[in-house]
């Protein structure tokens, strides 16, 4: 379960910043290429439904959970059971909602691509290898991510003192 919900807060996190990146360029887009042909929107979100291999919606959800129950239960530790039955409640009223978060993701794809090239990653992530791609996904962005932390631990580190040599080499001691 610990795995699983790191690798969908990451992937939560990487989406997450695609949005926001997305919603930061669009006051930059003219009117005309804000508008949305309902072929791209329906393009854009079959690419989202084939790419949803993790369960990045669920995830979410859950971990939302775990973090409420582990805000609660330490001040009222009387009420666990009704903690979980609400708590239970809550995430069942969720579940209905997916599809309202991945149409905002879908937005975001039909803003940035075209018909055209939304029908050749739609064709793409339909092909066995792009369903290959997909499903491994979720697997390779735990590795990947874990290879950035220690290569950003080592680059801070090396950084650091690489700039501090430079001020040294200037007379300067820090």
């Amino acid at each position: 379960m610990k795995s699983t919900s790191r690798r969908a807060l990451t992937i939560a996190a990487a989406l997450l910043s695609l949005i926001l990146s997305a919603f930061a360029a669009l006051p930059a887009m003219s009117q005309q290429s804000a508008e949305i042909s309902p072929e791209a929107l329906a393009l854009a979100r079959k690419y989202v439904d084939l790419t949803d291999t993790g369960g990045l919606y669920e995830g979410t959800i859950v971990q939302a959970g775990i973090r409420t129950y582990q805000q609660l239960l330490p001040q009222n530790p009387e009420i666990a059971g009704p903690l979980d039955k609400a708590i239970e409640k809550v995430l069942s009223d969720y579940k209905g909602r997916k599809s309202e978060l991945f149409d905002q993701f879908a937005r975001v794809y039909a803003v940035f691509f075209t018909v055209e090239e939304l029908q050749q990653i739609v064709d793409f992530y339909s092909s066995p290898t792009g369903q290959r791609l997909a499903k491994s996904n979720a697997s390779t962005s735990g590795t990947i991510n874990r290879i950035m932390d220690v290569f950003a631990s080592n680059l801070n580190t090396e950084f650091f003192a690489a700039v501090r040599a430079e001020l040294k080499a200037q007379g300067i001691d820090t």
